[in-house]
């Protein structure tokens, strides 16, 4: 199974590739015919959510993305 790799792109979209499944919350899977990349919306403006279509650049939606730590997760209780 070949890795999946996630980048956050600066203002714009979230990019999938490799090996993946996206479901629904019912656990319903999206037809991805096939394909071994996608890209999802993170402006909120795209017309096909979850799907990025490119509207993050006339929306003026504007973030940058470093790389980062995060905190350990905190213990179950």
């Amino acid at each position: 199974m070949a890795a999946t790799k996630i980048t956050v792109n600066h203002n714009g979209s979230i990019r999938v590739e490799g090996d993946f499944e996206i479901v629904d919350p019912l656990g319903n899977a999206f037809g991805l015919a096939g394909r071994t990349v996608v890209s999802l919306c993170r402006c909120g403006h795209s017309a096909n959510k979850p799907f990025c279509d490119g509207s993050h650049k006339t929306s003026g939606f504007s973030d940058t993305v470093g790389a980062r730590e995060l905190p350990p997760p905190k213990p179950k209780l």
